[in-house]
């Protein structure tokens, strides 16, 4: 008996369900397809922005492919957060960094040490408007290794111009394009760069230009991919002034992973430590920025979206009385009319976070588009593959928030009421 239960109770969910997809899709497609139209596309509109915001977000903790690296570990000052990047304030930094690399690369089980700095520069090629990238150096040792999504080994071994602290030897005066930076410069292998801009300019004493080595995709999916490049540290480090206290953004080590924590504690007992991973939403919990940039686009999305999804099917209940009356007429006790007004508005609310989460994919790249192309050096929002289940499930929790108005309108409805109009 219990099974016979069971199933009856059973078909009667799946009949209700049926029967109130069925439904919906005949208002939406044929009858009022108005206000079902309206809220699936605030929806959609809402988990767009949650979705752009979101990625932003990611952007400002992760670091983009700027961060992207193959080392064993890497040394960064406590407190470096994402601050520098929006308010134009520069962050914490290390100091004696290639000094104190060179000597990491001594240790046992560490196979190289590099100091990593990144600034903005304008560069110009020939006659071409001056163009900003992002310029990482980093002292390569020749072997195929990855910082910033691009090969070091695209660059002569060794950093000349160092010269053991007295930035006075020979420059090397290469430089390794990303695609991205390629296609902005419109420069090609074998081209001479020549940095612009008042600000970046190079010391009277080193020659203004710079070789092309090599193009290459950065990151490794090519993907976002940011118009960066890499040169050789203390050469950047004499362009952008940090060559008074051999100052760098991080210290990668490679090498066996307790080696180079050991030594990267060693020389530098307060810095942290980290295993470069790639993107990972845990890394919102670590910037304070970015955490509340990822929380109040939660919170005004499941804000907006509730308020608007409540009025709308709360109207469209309001102006179906007359059917919910019918229903009642035919036998449908109150709960099954009301299990149909929430699945109405569940799935129209479901179908809106679909199109919002394709929506908000799409308008990353967009973004990151724009901001190349005007203000920003690089990719300012990543995309996750979280992002589906993340967007659909904030515009259910939305759904749910905003299901008890039009159950409520629902529950007033009246079979004599209805009649006597």
């Amino acid at each position: 008996m219990a099974d016979d239960s069971d199933g009856t109770r059973r078909g009667r969910w799946n009949a209700l369900i049926g029967f109130s997809l069925s439904r919906l899709w005949s208002r939406a497609t044929r009858t009022r397809s108005g206000r079902i139209a309206a809220t699936t596309a605030a929806v959609a509109l809402t988990i767009t922005l949650l979705i752009v915001l979101t990625g932003i977000a990611l952007a400002l903790a992760d670091g983009g492919v700027v961060s992207e690296n193959d080392a064993t570990a890497e040394l960064e000052p406590k407190g470096s957060e994402s601050v520098s990047a929006v308010d134009g304030v520069e962050g914490p930094r290390l100091g004696e960094t290639n000094e104190r690399a060179a000597t990491i690369s001594d240790e046992d089980g560490v196979d190289h040490a590099s100091p990593v700095l990144v600034e903005p520069v304008r560069l110009e090629n020939g006659d071409g408007d001056p163009q900003t990238i992002l310029m990482v150096g980093v002292v390569p040792d020749g072997e195929p290794r990855t910082v910033a999504g691009l090969p070091t080994d695209g660059l002569e071994a060794g950093d000349s111009h160092y010269d053991n602290g007295s930035y006075t030897g020979a420059p090397q005066e290469e430089i390794l394009l990303s695609t991205a930076a390629a296609d902005r410069l419109e420069a090609a292998d074998g081209d001479e760069l020549s940095v612009a801009g008042g600000e970046a300019a190079l010391p009277s004493d080193m020659d203004p230009a710079v070789t092309v080595s090599g193009v290459e995709t950065a990151g490794s999916d090519g993907e976002n991919e940011a118009p960066i490049a890499l040169v050789h540290l203390s050469e950047l480090q004499h362009v952008s002034g940090a060559s008074d206290d051999e100052l760098a953004d991080s210290v990668l080590v490679w090498g066996d992973a307790d080696a180079a924590e050991t030594a990267g504690e060693t020389a530098y007992p307060n810095a942290e430590i980290d295993s470069p991973d790639g993107v990972a939403l845990g890394s919102l919990f670590d910037d304070g920025l970015a955490l509340a940039t990822g929380v109040l686009a939660l919170v005004a999305s499941i804000a907006i979206c509730a308020s608007f999804v409540a009025t709308t099917m709360g109207m469209t209940v309001d102006e179906d009385r007359q059917t919910l009356a019918v229903l009642e007429s035919v036998g449908f006790p109150t709960l099954s009319r009301l299990v149909v007004v929430a699945l109405s508005t569940l799935a129209t609310t479901a179908v809106g976070a679909l199109i919002g989460v394709g929506l908000g994919m799409g308008a990353i790249h967009v973004v990151n588009a724009a901001a190349s192309a005007t203000i920003a050096p690089g990719a300012v929002a990543v995309v996750h593959p979280l992002f589906i289940p993340y967007g659909i499930g904030v515009a259910l929790l939305a759904g749910l928030v905003a299901v008890p108005y039009p159950l409520a309108v629902a529950s007033r409805t009246s079979v004599l009421e209805e009649v006597s109009q």
